[in-house]
C-alpha cells in the first residue's frame, strides 16, 4: 500500500498568504514580494507532506486565491471586461476576484459561490460566445518544477475539464458541449508539456461527478475523456472524485483509461457498495479517501481497518489500495502544533492537516501489521468520548411537539399586523448587520481577551463605537438600523463562546475564500445557553435611536454547519439542540424590547446533499423545522428576518418560503440577480431583500447601478414586499468605501419612491 494527499491548506501556518495578499492589494509590498511568500507556503507544504512520508503528493494545489479561478486563467476563460483593463496578469487574476475600481475602469468581480458542501467559495468562470480557449498559462508546470527542485516528485492536480464545464457560467449562446473539444485539446497540451517535464502522474479533480448525472451529462464526461486519455504522453492519469459517491457513472468511469481513479469512501455512502457490487478494474490503482479531509476528529483506526478490509476483499488485491484523504485538505487547519492553549485531554482527539498525514502512514502501517497496543490506545479515545453529554439537553430535545415548529398567525396576518406596527416607507433600506472591523475595534477585543484591559473599559469602548454606528446609519437615512456587532469576532465563534458544549482554538484558522479565514469552534458536547448573548448589546443599541434596531443573530443551521460537529450523534440532534439555545436568545430579545430580529442562517445550504433524491429525507425535513423552532414563540407583531449569501438558491426557493420568516435577504449582487425569476416562479411570500451591491469587493457602486439593479428586481418581486441592501454584511469593508456605498444605496431607494 501507499498514501495520498489530494491537496493541503495553502494560507500557511500563521495566515502567511493572507497578510501578504492584504499589503499587495494596498500598494505596500510588490508582487514579487508576495510571490517569494508564496512560494515559501508552498515549499513547507511539500515538505512537510514528503518527511511525513506521504507518497503520492500534489502539485499545483496552491492558489493566491482560487483553484477554479487559476484553471479559467490558466486556459485563457477571462471575460474582455478584465483584458480591456490593461493590467498585469497577477492584477487582471485579482481584478476577476475581487471586483477593480480605479484609472484602468471600473469592473464588478466575478459571480462567487460556495464549493459544493463545503464553506469554501469558489469564482465561477465566465465563458461568453467568443472565448478562445486556449493554454496561456504556466502555473502548473512553474509548480512541478519548484516541488522536483525540493527534491520532491509530486502529481499535478488541477480542476478536471468536466467539472469546470459544469461550475462555469455560459453567457451567450453557446452551451458546455460547443467548447468541450477544444478545452480537451487544451488539457491534452497541459498533459503532454508535464510529461515533457519528466512528470509521473497528473490528477484531474472531477468532484462534479458525485452529483446526479444526466445522459448528457455522461456524454460530455466520456468525450473530454476519451480525446485526453487518448494521448496521455505517457503520463499516468489519476482521476479523483470525492463529496460523495460516484454511482450514476461508476462502470464508465471503471472501462475508460485511467491508471487511478480515487474514490471517497468517507461522504460517499454508496461507494464501498459500488466496488463490492461491480469490482475494480485490476490494471488500475484506488486511491482510498478513506481519512476525512472535513472535518478535525482523529480516525478510528479500527474502523478504517475493516473499511480497507473490505475494499480489498471487493478489489482482490490490496497492493492497488492507495490510502488517502476524502478529499482536499484544505478544509482542515493547519497544524495541532499552533494551539498551546488546548491541554492534552482535548489535543488527543483531534487531527488537523499535520496530523492527517501521520494518520495516513500509521493506516498504512496498521494494514501490514496491526499492532495491538496502537489500536487499543486509539479505541480508548472513542470510549472516552461516549460519556461526555447532558441528560437536560437531550431531554429538552426528546420533548419538542410538532406545534413548537408552527409559527402563529399565517404569514399574511403577520405581514399586515407589522407594517402597521412599523410604519416603513417603500423600499425599506437595511443593512445585513455587521459594521466594518477596524483595527481599534480588534485591538480593543484582543486587549480584553489578554487581561490589558477590564470589562468595563471594553464595554465603554463598545458602547461609543455603538452609539456613533447609530448616528452614522440615522446621518445616512436607513431605516433599520443595526448595532454593528463590534463586539464580536465571528458570526459562530461569538455565539458558541456562550454556549456550553463548544470548544475554541486559537490559530485553526480554515480559507473560506481568498484571504478570508473563519477559525470553526469545535461542538465537543451537547449545547445549551449558558447566559444571555446579544441583549445587553441590542437594548444599548436600541437606547440610541428612536429608529428600530434589529437584533442579530446567527441560526442553528449556520452554527452547525460553520463548527466542526461531533461525529458520535447526528447532525439533526446537534442542530435541534443549537436551535432550542437560539430561541431562548430570540424570546429574551423580545422581552426587552427588541422589534425586529434578524436570525441568519448564511450556510443553510452548505450541507445539502449533492444528490438532489437526498435532499428533503437526508436535510432539509429537519433543517428547516430546526429554524422554526428558533422563531415559532414570538409574538405576531415581532418581525423575524433571515440572511443567506453566496450558494445557489434557486431550486429550493419552496423550501427557503417554508422557513416562515417574515423578511429574507440573499447575496444576489454577483450573480447577477438570477435568483429574481425563481421567486417570482415559486410565488414567493416572504418579504425579499435581494443585496444590491457586493460587499466582497472595495469598489463602490453607483446610483445608477442600484437603481438598475432595484429596476430588475421590481419587475419580479412587489414593490411592497421590496427591501433595499447590500448582499452581506460589512465587517470586512474600509469605513470610507462604506460610507459611500450606503449613501447611495439610500439615494437609489429614494429616488424609487420618487
Amino acid at each position: 500500500m501507499s498514501t495520498s494527499v489530494i491537496g493541503f491548506p495553502r494560507i500557511g501556518k500563521d495566515r502567511e498568504l493572507k497578510f501578504a495578499s492584504e499589503k499587495f492589494f494596498k500598494g505596500e509590498i510588490t508582487a514579487d514580494a508576495l510571490g517569494a511568500v508564496a512560494a515559501e507556503i508552498r515549499k513547507d507544504n511539500l515538505l512537510d507532506q514528503k518527511d511525513a512520508g506521504i507518497d503520492f503528493i500534489s502539485s499545483n494545489d496552491f492558489s493566491f486565491y482560487d483553484n477554479v479561478l487559476d484553471t479559467a486563467v490558466l486556459f485563457n476563460v477571462i471575460p474582455g471586461r478584465y483584458k480591456a483593463l490593461g493590467l498585469s496578469g497577477l492584477e487582471t487574476y485579482f481584478a476577476m476576484a475581487r471586483g477593480y475600481q480605479g484609472e484602468a475602469g471600473n469592473v464588478k468581480a466575478l459571480a462567487m459561490k460556495k464549493w459544493f458542501n463545503t464553506n469554501y467559495h469558489y469564482l465561477v468562470p465566465e465563458i461568453d460566445d467568443d472565448t478562445e480557449i486556449k493554454l496561456t498559462g504556466t502555473k502548473p508546470f512553474d509548480e512541478y518544477k519548484e516541488a522536483a527542485g525540493l527534491g520532491v516528485k509530486t502529481k499535478t492536480a488541477i480542476v478536471g475539464p468536466f467539472t469546470f464545464l459544469k461550475l462555469a457560467k455560459y453567457t451567450g449562446s453557446k452551451g458546455a458541449c460547443v467548447f468541450a473539444s477544444a478545452l480537451a485539446e487544451e488539457y491534452v497540451k497541459l498533459v503532454k508539456g508535464l510529461a515533457d517535464l519528466g512528470a509521473s502522474w497528473i490528477e484531474f479533480d472531477e468532484p462534479y461527478l458525485v452529483h446526479d448525472l444526466t445522459e448528457e451529462d455522461i456524454i460530455l464526461f466520456k468525450s473530454l475523456y476519451e480525446k485526453i486519455l487518448s494521448s496521455k504522453a505517457g503520463l499516468k492519469v489519476l482521476l479523483q472524485t470525492y463529496f460523495g459517491d460516484i454511482r450514476d457513472i461508476y462502470t464508465e468511469v471503471c472501462s475508460l483509461g485511467f491508471d487511478g481513479i480515487g474514490l471517497d469512501f468517507v461522504e460517499g455512502k454508496e461507494t464501498l457498495n459500488l466496488v463490492k457490487k461491480h469490482s475494480f478494474p485490476k490494471d488500475k490503482l484506488l486511491f482510498a479517501g478513506v481519512v476525512n479531509g472535513k472535518n478535525i476528529w482523529r480516525n478510528n483506526y479500527e474502523n478504517t481497518l475493516k473499511l480497507v478490509g473490505e475494499i480489498a476483499s471487493a478489489t482482490g488485491d490490496v497492493d492497488n489500495i492507495i490510502v488517502g484523504t476524502s478529499c482536499s485538505l484544505l478544509h482542515v487547519p493547519y497544524t495541532l502544533e499552533s494551539e498551546t492553549k488546548l491541554t492534552d485531554d482535548y489535543r488527543k482527539h483531534f487531527a488537523f492537516a499535520e496530523e492527517k498525514l501521520v494518520e495516513l502512514t500509521v493506516i498504512d502501517k496498521l494494514v501490514k501489521n496491526p499492532e495491538k497496543a496502537v489500536l487499543d490506545s486509539n479505541k480508548a479515545l472513542f470510549t472516552e468520548r461516549i460519556n461526555s453529554c447532558d441528560e437536560k439537553v437531550q431531554e429538552r430535545v426528546r420533548n419538542i411537539k410538532d406545534s413548537d415548529y408552527t409559527r402563529l398567525p399565517a404569514f399574511a396576518e403577520r405581514e399586515k399586523i407589522q407594517h402597521e406596527r412599523f410604519n416603513l416607507p417603500l423600499f425599506p433600506t437595511t443593512t445585513i448587520g455587521s459594521f466594518p472591523q477596524t483595527a481599534d475595534v480588534r485591538k480593543n477585543r484582543q486587549d480584553f481577551r489578554k487581561g490589558l484591559i477590564s470589562e468595563a473599559q471594553y464595554d465603554e469602548f463598545n458602547k461609543k463605537k455603538i452609539a456613533d454606528c447609530i448616528k452614522l446609519q440615522e446621518e445616512i437615512g436607513l431605516d433599520v438600523l443595526v448595532h454593528g456587532e463590534f463586539e464580536r469576532n465571528d458570526m459562530v465563534e461569538y455565539f458558541g463562546e456562550h454556549l456550553s458544549g463548544y470548544l475554541f482554538t486559537e490559530k485553526a484558522w480554515v480559507q473560506s475564500y481568498g484571504t478570508r479565514c473563519v477559525k470553526p469552534p469545535v461542538i465537543w458536547g451537547d449545547v445549551s445557553r449558558k447566559e444571555s448573548i446579544t441583549v445587553k448589546w441590542s437594548k444599548f443599541a436600541a437606547s440610541c435611536t428612536d429608529k428600530e434596531v434589529k437584533g442579530m443573530l446567527t441560526g442553528p443551521v449556520t452554527i452547525l454547519n460553520w463548527s466542526f460537529p461531533r461525529e458520535d450523534i447526528s447532525v439533526k440532534e446537534s442542530t435541534l439542540q443549537i436551535a432550542l439555545a437560539i430561541r431562548d436568545e430570540v424570546l429574551d430579545l423580545e422581552a426587552n424590547g427588541i422589534n425586529i430580529i434578524q436570525i441568519d442562517e448564511a450556510a443553510l445550504r452548505e450541507k445539502l446533499p449533492l444528490r438532489k433524491s437526498d435532499w428533503y429525507s437526508e436535510y432539509l425535513d429537519w433543517a428547516i423545522p430546526a429554524f422554526r423552532l428558533v422563531a415559532s414563540g414570538v409574538k405576531p407583531e415581532t418581525q423575524i428576518h433571515t440572511h443567506m449569501c453566496y450558494s445557489e438558491f434557486t431550486d429550493i426557493i419552496p423550501a427557503i418560503d417554508a422557513m416562515d420568516a417574515d423578511v429574507i435577504t440573499f447575496e444576489a449582487s454577483r450573480s447577477d440577480l438570477q435568483i429574481l425569476d425563481s421567486l417570482k416562479e415559486n410565488n414567493f411570500k416572504t418579504e425579499v431583500g435581494p443585496g444590491v451591491y457586493d460587499i466582497h469587493s472595495p469598489r463602490v457602486p453607483s446610483v445608477e447601478e442600484i437603481v438598475s439593479a432595484l429596476g430588475k428586481m421590481r419587475s419580479r418581486i412587489e414593490d411592497k414586499k421590496l427591501w433595499v441592501n447590500p448582499d452581506c454584511g460589512l465587517k470586512t469593508r474600509g469605513e470610507e468605501e462604506t460610507v459611500k456605498s450606503l449613501k447611495n444605496l439610500v439615494k437609489a431607494a429614494a429616488e424609487l419612491r420618487a
